[in-house]
């Protein structure tokens, strides 16, 4: 080897000593990572644990395509009534139709928290457009998004098609046919039921009064004095 000046280093005799001390420390290196490894798999076991919440049974929803309702139950006692809109198309599941589909399904995902009434959803995100109430013209879904999952062979592609219950502008025309598949609710009342109930609530939709369903709904017959 040559100096920056050209003249030429004298050759430095070869050790064997540090290479031979090396071997232990690459045992120890291929020790540590192996380590390392099976720490960030303990890691990724517990967050996958962490992440695989317990379904809410505490909560059901029963919708109601004929009287255009829906009631929330806690522990089988209805806590709330609200006014929908289910398919202007009818009711059912093949793919590629608008209509709403029957049966038990449940809650798959939640998609929407905090966000400010009105928020304007496109491919389950937010755009950052606010929509107000009635705005001419404007249909989007807006505030919280509740994705449902068919749990039966008659409703196996509501999730694939998109089915939610979800906020809509048009609050003038809640309690009417109107949507194209989804359940629509006013931006408060969607809050109010997003806020209740969590991943795996069980949803059932049938084209029966709603009152069938839920007996507290049912007219209390008068005592009859004999």
């Amino acid at each position: 080897m040559k100096r920056e000046g050209g003249s030429t280093a004298p050759q430095t005799p070869v050790r064997l000593a540090p290479m031979l001390n090396q071997a232990p420390k690459a045992h120890s290196f291929g020790h540590r990572a192996r380590e390392c490894t099976n720490h960030i798999k303990c890691l990724l076991v517990i967050f996958a644990l962490a992440s695989c919440v317990a379904p809410d049974t505490q909560h059901q929803v029963v919708i109601s395509a004929r009287d255009q309702k829906l009631a929330l139950l806690e522990q089988g006692k209805l806590t709330a009534v609200y006014p929908v809109s289910t398919s202007k198309f009818g009711l059912g599941d093949w793919r590629g139709s608008f209509c709403t589909p029957l049966g038990e399904l449940e809650v798959a995902d939640k998609i929407g928290d905090g966000a400010p009434l009105g928020t304007r959803f496109k491919d389950r995100r937010r755009t950052g457009e606010i929509v107000a109430v009635d705005a001419p013209g404007r249909d989007p879904i807006v505030t919280r998004i509740i994705w449902l999952r068919g749990r039966e062979a008659q409703n196996a592609n509501a999730f694939a098609r998109d089915i939610y219950i979800h906020g809509t502008p048009e609050e003038r025309n809640i309690g009417h046919p109107v949507s194209y598949g989804c359940i629509r609710m006013r931006s408060t009342d969607i809050i109010n039921l997003y806020d209740m109930v969590g991943l795996g609530a069980h949803v059932t939709i049938v084209n029966l009064p709603l009152a069938e369903l839920v007996p507290e709904l049912r007219p209390k017959q008068a005592l009859v004095i004999r």
